[in-house]
C-alpha cells in the first residue's frame, strides 16, 4: 500500500480528524444526511452467519498478513438467492492449515446455514480473494480462490459439492496472488481468467522493515520483487491455457497488483482490463477482441491521479456517475491520500474528477478497501460506500494517534456531488469502527434492495441489512443458457429507461476488494414508476430489448 506524501498544512488538518475517524471533524452520529436516505441494520447475531476470520497473526510482521480475506455472494445451488462463500486465511506458522473456508446457504429471511462439510469443502490455505463464474458451462457456478501460495479452482458439481481441479485445469502459480476476475477475452462465449499477482515475500527469514512518518513498520511493497500477472484462456474442455506472454498483458517491469476488472470500457464490444496496482501506475489493457491486449494506462489517464502520483488502489468500484453510458472507475487508497474517481470521457480517455464530485478531502483520514456504487436509497442515482481499517499494528497506531479501527463511509448522491451520510440517518453501524477489508453486495433477503456482507481482518464477518422502506426498483439478472457459454453474462451492459431517465449498469467481475458481488444489475427508479424499458447489450454485441417491464420486480433475461 502506498505511503502518501502530503504538504504539512494538509497533514496537520488530516491528523486532526483522524482521531475519531470523521472527515469533517464531527461525530458521525450527530450530523449530516437528510431524511429518506439509505438505512442499514447489523443483523449478524440473528443471521446464523457466524464466522471469525484469520489473516496472519497480531501484531503482523509481514505485509501478506494484513490484506484480509474476501467474500463471494454466489448462488451455488441455483435456487435463486445468493449464498455466502468466505475463503478465509491462515497464519505464518500454519500456511496451509488455517481454520478453513466456509460456505453458508441462504435459507431466506436473512438466515444462513453452514453447509461447508455438506459440499465437501476442505480448503485451509492462506486465501485472499475469490471470483465466481461457470467455467465449464454446466449451469453451476464455480469458484476461483487466490492465495499466498497455491491458488485454487473449485468446480461446482451440480450444486451438491465442490471439487478442486486446479492442476487438471492447467492453472499454475504458487506465488502471492490477490485479486482475480473472469471475462471473455476472445469472444468465444466462455470465461477466461485474469489473475492479479503481488510480490515475492518469503514467510521465513528476517522480515523486511521500512519507515513511515518516523515510525518503523513492516517493509513493502517497494523493495520487494513484483510478480507478473497471469491470463488464462478457456479451452472449452475444462482446461485453461496460460496466454500471459502471447496476449500482451505482461507489462515490464511488472507491478504490485491488487485487483482487476474486465469490461468493455469504450463500447467497441471488446473486453478491456483495468488493473489496480499498489504504489505504481495502474494498467489499462485495451482489448483487441482476439485475446490480445495493448497497455495504455498512462495514455488513458487512469494510471495516476490528477497530480501524476501512483496510488495504493486497493478497491475498485464501477459506475456511471455522469450518465454518458460508459463505466467510470472509483478506487480506494492509503491514509493521507484521496480515494480517486476517474470519469470515462469516451475513446478510452479518463479524467480525475474526485474534487468536482466532492470526494477528495473526505477520504484522506482513512485507509480504504472495499467499495461499490449502488442505489441504496432507490432515488434513481448511485450512492457510494467504502470500508476502512489500518494495516499497521494497533499498538503502533495508538502511539501515533492513528485510528487502527475506522468507521465506514457512505455517500449519498445529491445532484452533481456526493454528500457524506451519518449514523443518525443511515444507522448505528456507520459510527462503529472496524478494521475492515472485503465486502460483498447483493439482495440477500430478496426484497429488492442491496445488502452487504463485510469481512473484518481477524474478526467477525458482519451482515448489514438494507432497511430502505419503499421506493421503486428493478433487479435484472442475465442467464445465457446456450451450451458452454458464460451463464452469468459477465461484461454485459444493462440499461433501464423510466420516462426520461436512463440508467446504466454492468455485470462486472472483480469489483469491490477481493470479492465477488451477486451478479445482478440493481436500479432505483423515479417515484411512481410502473413500467420500464430494459435493454441488454451482451458482450458479443447482441441486443435484447424488453418493453413494459413492471417495476418492483426481479427479472431474468435469458438467452
Amino acid at each position: 500500500m502506498k505511503r502518501a506524501l502530503v504538504p504539512a498544512a494538509m497533514l496537520a488538518a488530516v491528523l486532526a480528524v483522524l482521531h475519531g475517524g470523521c472527515s469533517e471533524g464531527e461525530d458521525p452520529r450527530s450530523s449530516g444526511g437528510g431524511a429518506g436516505g439509505p438505512h442499514f441494520t447489523d443483523v449478524t447475531d440473528e443471521s446464523g452467519l457466524e464466522m471469525v476470520l484469520t489473516s496472519g497473526e497480531d501484531p503482523p510482521t509481514r505485509l501478506f498478513e494484513v490484506k484480509g480475506n474476501g467474500v463471494a455472494l454466489i448462488d451455488f445451488d441455483q435456487d435463486g438467492d445468493p449464498d455466502v462463500f468466505v475463503p478465509n486465511g491462515a497464519t505464518i506458522s500454519r500456511l496451509e492449515e488455517g481454520p478453513g473456508a466456509r460456505l453458508f446457504e441462504n435459507l431466506g429471511g436473512m438466515r444462513f446455514q453452514d453447509v461447508t462439510a455438506n459440499v465437501g469443502l476442505d480448503f485451509h490455505r492462506f486465501a485472499y480473494g475469490c471470483a465466481q463464474g461457470d467455467v465449464d458451462g454446466d449451469g453451476f457456478i464455480d469458484l476461483f480462490v487466490t492465495c499466498y501460495g497455491r491458488n485454487a479452482l473449485l468446480r461446482n458439481r451440480g450444486g451438491k459439492r465442490f471439487e478442486e481441479v486446479t492442476e487438471q485445469a492447467g492453472i499454475r502459480g504458487d506465488s502471492w496472488s490477490s485479486g482475480s476476475c473472469f471475462g471473455d477475452i476472445d469472444g468465444d462465449g466462455d470465461l477466461d481468467l485474469y489473475v492479479v499477482n503481488y510480490a515475492v515475500l518469503p514467510a521465513t527469514g528476517p522480515a523486511p522493515q521500512s519507515t513511515f512518518m518516523g515510525a518503523q513498520i513492516m517493509g513493502g511493497p517497494m523493495g520487494l520483487p513484483a510478480v507478473p500477472d497471469q491470463l488464462y484462456q478457456n479451452q472449452g474442455d475444462g482446461t485453461f491455457r496460460d496466454v500471459s506472454e502471447a496476449s500482451g498483458i505482461l507489462v515490464r517491469p511488472p507491478s504490485y497488483g491488487l485487483g482487476a476488472v474486465m469490461l468493455d470500457f469504450d463500447g467497441d464490444q471488446k473486453q478491456d482490463i483495468y488493473v489496480g496496482n499498489d504504489s505504481r501506475a495502474s494498467f489499462l489493457l485495451r482489448g483487441k477482441g482476439d485475446g490480445t491486449f495493448e497497455e495504455i494506462g498512462e495514455l488513458s489517464g487512469v494510471a495516476f491521479d490528477a497530480a501524476g502520483a501512483g496510488q495504493a488502489t486497493m478497491g475498485i468500484a464501477v459506475g456511471d456517475v455522469d450518465g454518458n453510458g460508459l463505466p467510470d472507475l472509483f478506487t480506494t487508497n492509503f491514509m493521507l491520500d484521496a480515494n480517486t474517481l476517474h470519469v470515462n470521457l469516451g475513446d478510452l480517455m479518463f479524467e480525475d474528477r474526485t474534487r468536482a464530485y466532492g470526494l477528495y478531502m473526505g477520504s484522506h483520514p482513512f485507509l480504504s478497501w472495499a467499495t461499490s456504487f449502488f442505489d441504496f436509497d432507490h432515488d434513481a442515482d448511485e450512492d457510494l460506500i467504502f470500508f476502512n481499517g489500518h494495516i499497521y499494528p494497533k499498538e503502533l497506531c495508538d502511539a501515533r494517534d492513528w485510528n487502527y479501527r475506522q468507521v465506514p463511509v457512505l455517500y449519498r448522491r445529491e445532484a452533481e456531488r456526493f454528500e457524506r451520510l451519518t449514523a443518525e440517518s443511515a444507522g448505528a453501524w456507520l459510527a462503529e469502527p472496524h478494521c475492515d477489508r472485503a465486502a460483498g453486495f447483493g439482495d440477500l433477503d430478496q426484497d429488492g434492495d442491496v445488502d452487504m456482507v463485510v469481512c473484518e481482518r481477524n474478526d467477525r464477518v458482519r451482515v448489514l441489512r438494507n432497511d430502505r422502506d419503499g421506493g421503486d426498483w428493478l433487479i435484472v439478472k442475465l442467464e445465457d443458457r446456450r451450451p458452454g457459454r458464460d451463464r452469468l453474462g459477465f461484461g454485459s451492459k444493462i440499461s433501464v429507461t423510466a420516462g426520461s431517465v436512463t440508467q446504466h449498469r454492468w455485470i462486472a467481475s472483480g469489483v469491490s476488494f477481493l470479492a465477488s458481488n451477486e451478479p445482478i444489475a440493481h436500479f432505483g427508479l423515479p417515484p411512481g414508476t410502473d413500467t420500464v424499458r430494459v435493454e441488454v447489450l451482451w458482450t458479443d454485441g447482441e441486443r435484447q430489448i424488453l418493453e413494459n417491464v413492471p417495476a418492483r420486480t426481479r427479472q431474468t433475461v435469458t438467452r
